[in-house]
């Protein structure tokens, strides 16, 4: 099974456990700490331990490089060019796989944003019905608050409300058990970790909730076995007896053609340009696309605001994080660019606030474009998009070689972006 289906950390066989208690820094200087404690167990010591949950506390046979990779505060080719320079590509292969997951299901989501939009109207339709039918919010209610009496099933209940954190092989079994055990909607599961993962993605967790109710790959479902629980948990739970024994897979409407994602990335030397730094790349190197280099950018901007994810509150560590992944690239492209930022909103300001922000600030430097790193679908591109409608300044999204190389290869399943691993490492120069 895929270590970075949910976006979970795609690399096992760190020295140490992660400390999920809060005191996770959203900085480029700690995410290359845990890399660095990561690579000498990168190759088939990782193969062989990364379907273990332990536990929290003591999940030692992952990295935690998560939520680091979910906001760019470090990218998918530096970790793989770290990894190449102490593994061949043979020792690492399970690992890079793994890593190229991200990327299929973010291209993947891409290609069919009418996913993302089902999914969240389904959210909003669910949530209502919870108001009006008091069976459904009662097994949801006992669901997210660990009082299913499934003793595995609340233990990773109780660990994700408390450390924001689930090890991958138990978020798969906690979905499949959603489904097909407690017969909730998987919309409503999916939304559940999204608000209390961080490192919660838009394309990965919904691709992964899909995978695991058969819609992702139609028909194909997982589901959670109790021997599979015993074996990896080494004998912490035993929920015999206690799990769904089929899993009929989930249906749907047909979904709509796919529609590609197109990559310009225009020349803006000679333009005005403001760089918008997002939550979702946060990366304090720079983008790694051809036009970068052609211009020299007159002003600076984050967008500081927490994003609104869903009628359910987010939790407060999630919001801290990213928020404060932020701040930290913004302080850090005010030094290499010799700009001061500006911070657009904060913690208590509302989407028109921001948007008159982002409308002052354009107008105050005479941009002619407001340039930002390529925002994927999800709630951080509807917010931004939607504080723009009305501003005549244009947004330019400039797109990274590494999405550029993956994307386009995730139009259906990830074996058609897996046989094309060692060319795209050899683009990015990592081979």
């Amino acid at each position: 099974m895929t270590l970075s289906l949910f976006d979970e950390d795609p690399m096992a066989g760190a020295a140490s456990a992660l400390p999920f208690d809060g005191s996770l820094q959203p900085t480029l200087a700690a995410a290359c700490a845990r890399l660095q404690a990561f690579l000498p167990q990168s190759g088939k010591h990782y193969a062989a331990q990364r379907n273990f949950d332990f536990g929290p506390g003591k999940h030692h046979n992952v990295s935690g490089l998560s939520p680091w990779l979910r906001h760019r505060i470090i990218t998918e080719t530096e970790v793989l060019e770290a990894v190449l320079r102490v593994q061949s590509a043979e020792s690492a292969e399970k690992f890079i796989q793994e890593v190229f997951w991200r990327g299929y299901f973010k291209g993947w989501l891409e290609h069919r944003p009418e996913v993302w939009q089902r999914y969240r109207r389904r959210v909003t339709d669910v949530l209502r019905e919870l108001e009006t039918d008091a069976a459904l919010r009662g097994r949801y209610e006992d669901a997210v608050a660990g009082r299913t009496g499934i003793a595995c099933f609340d233990a990773w209940a109780e660990e994700l409300m408390t450390t924001n954190y689930l090890h991958n092989h138990a978020r798969m079994w906690f979905a499949s058990i959603w489904i097909f055990t407690l017969r909730l909607p998987w919309e409503l599961g999916a939304d559940f970790f999204f608000r209390n993962l961080l490192d919660g993605d838009a394309a990965s967790n919904t691709c992964s909730w899909r995978w695991v109710g058969g819609l992702h790959t139609a028909g194909k479902t997982y589901l959670a076995r109790a021997s599979n629980i015993r074996e990896y948990t080494a004998g912490r739970f035993d929920p015999e007896g206690q799990l769904a024994g089929i899993a009929p897979a989930l249906e749907e409407p047909p979904l709509g053609p796919r529609t590609p994602p197109i990559f310009a990335n225009p020349d803006l030397a000679g333009q005005r340009v403001g760089i918008l730094i997002t939550a979702e790349d946060c990366a304090a190197t720079g983008l790694d696309t051809e036009p970068v280099g052609a211009f020299v950018p007159v002003a600076l901007a984050s967008w500081s605001a927490p994003v609104p994810r869903s009628l359910q509150p987010t939790a407060p560590a999630v919001e801290r994080f990213a928020m404060s992944a932020v701040e930290a690239a913004a302080q850090a492209a005010e030094g290499r660019l010799g700009l001061s930022a500006t911070r657009l909103g904060t913690d208590a300001s509302d989407a028109a606030d921001t948007a008159a922000a982002l409308a002052d600030w354009a107008k105050a430097h005479r941009l002619d474009c407001i340039a930002t790193a390529r925002m994927p679908i999800g709630p951080q591109r509807q917010a931004v998009r939607l504080s723009m409608r009305d501003l005549a300044t244009p947004l330019v999204e400039l797109d990274r070689l590494y999405d550029r190389l993956t994307w386009p290869h995730a139009r259906a399943g990830f074996f058609g972006l897996k046989k094309q691993i060692p060319s795209i490492l050899r683009d990015l120069g990592l081979s």
